[in-house]
């Protein structure tokens, strides 16, 4: 399969040019971590703003904060560090390279360490991506793609694609191979429980993130067609902890939906396994996608369909998910978020 998809893949693309009848759909809010839809970008290949890069909060310097497992203690100002976040477990990592530890606070372009949105351990959240178990050749070509404008994001609202953009365009190439190189020395593990359910907790949106509502305001709420992923300990998001789990509410008979899809292609797309390998965990150029965040799935899939991701395997996966819907893409994140990363 891997030998033959170059060709007429690529070819079926060009094909397609720019206008196919998909580029007028919204992309799904829950997935972008947003509650009300973005407008319509008729436009396919219409770029994503600039970025503006959002000022640092004022957050307390004084009040040490802990978490169990460590005897390190930090302010909340010390652990959203933009330059130097807080490092609760350094014994669950090889040394940092300084890009990843503290990025670049003088630079022209100023880069804020890696480590601050995709952790030490390199897990990172649903809102951003989980590096580990990926490899140096994969995670050098993304970066490379974000730099030289081939990804983006279907909603231009997602601050942390833009970032990402602006952060590798301002880095050398061997801040790129420094950093592609430690997170793909990191080995995955499991952090997501997949709950299928009509409903899930009443949630508001944090720095891109779905976290339950707590007092009187918590409860629950009908589900629908959605996915909606959460903290399962809400002190661990709070404090930024690197070994936080989350809990993805998921639609009943999601995941046996998924699992087709992904093993058999459901008779509507080529199945996963043919380039993700039997265990989805990647290898070489292909990502590893079992066990990740399924909003992250959901809107690496659907960015692809939209061609809003161009690097050369990207833009092959965009003729494969043209013949499925939101609904199959949702039940294929919901199965591989349940499967060992």
């Amino acid at each position: 399969m891997k030998a033959i998809l170059a060709g007429p893949v690529v070819a079926l693309v060009m094909a397609l040019g720019s206008g196919p009848s998909w580029a007028a759909d919204v992309p799904p809010m829950w997935a972008y971590g947003a509650t009300e839809p973005t407008e319509v970008r008729l436009n396919t290949m219409a770029k994503m703003p600039p970025v503006v890069i959002p000022p640092a909060p004022e957050l307390d310097d004084t009040k040490k904060l802990s978490l169990p497992g460590t005897t390190a203690q930090f302010t909340a100002a010390q652990i959203f560090n933009r330059y130097a976040p807080a490092d609760w477990f350094p014994g669950d990592h090889p040394e940092m390279p300084e890009i990843v530890a503290k990025g670049r606070e003088a630079a022209t372009r100023p880069i804020w360490a890696c480590a601050g949105c995709h952790l030490p351990n390199g897990r990172g959240t649903p809102g951003t991506a989980n590096l580990t178990g990926s490899t140096f050749e994969y995670l050098m070509q993304q970066l490379y793609d974000f730099k030289n404008g081939r990804r983006e994001s279907s909603d231009h609202r997602k601050v942390e694609t833009q970032l990402m953009v602006a952060f590798a365009k301002a880095m050398t190439s061997e801040d790129i191979e420094a950093a592609a190189r430690y997170y793909a020395s990191l080995k995955p593990a499991p952090w997501i429980t997949v709950v299928e359910s009509d409903t899930a907790p009443k949630t508001e949106v944090r720095d891109g993130i779905f976290v339950p509502l707590t007092g009187k305001s918590a409860g629950t709420e009908p589900l629908g067609n959605r996915i909606v992923e959460v903290p399962s300990n809400l002190e661990d998001f709070e404090k930024h902890n690197p070994r936080a789990k989350f809990t993805a509410y998921v639609p009943k008979g999601s995941v046996e939906r998924g699992e087709s899809l992904v093993r058999t292609g459901g008779g509507v797309i080529v199945p996963c396994v043919e380039c993700h390998g039997d265990n989805l965990q990647g290898g070489g150029s292909f990502p590893a996608i079992a066990g990740r965040a399924p909003s992250y799935l959901m809107r690496q899939m659907f960015d692809m369909q939209q061609r809003k991701r161009e690097g050369l395997l990207s833009i092959q996966m965009a003729p494969l998910l043209y013949s499925i819907s939101q609904d199959d893409m949702l039940a294929a994140a919901a199965y591989l978020a349940t499967l060992a990363p």
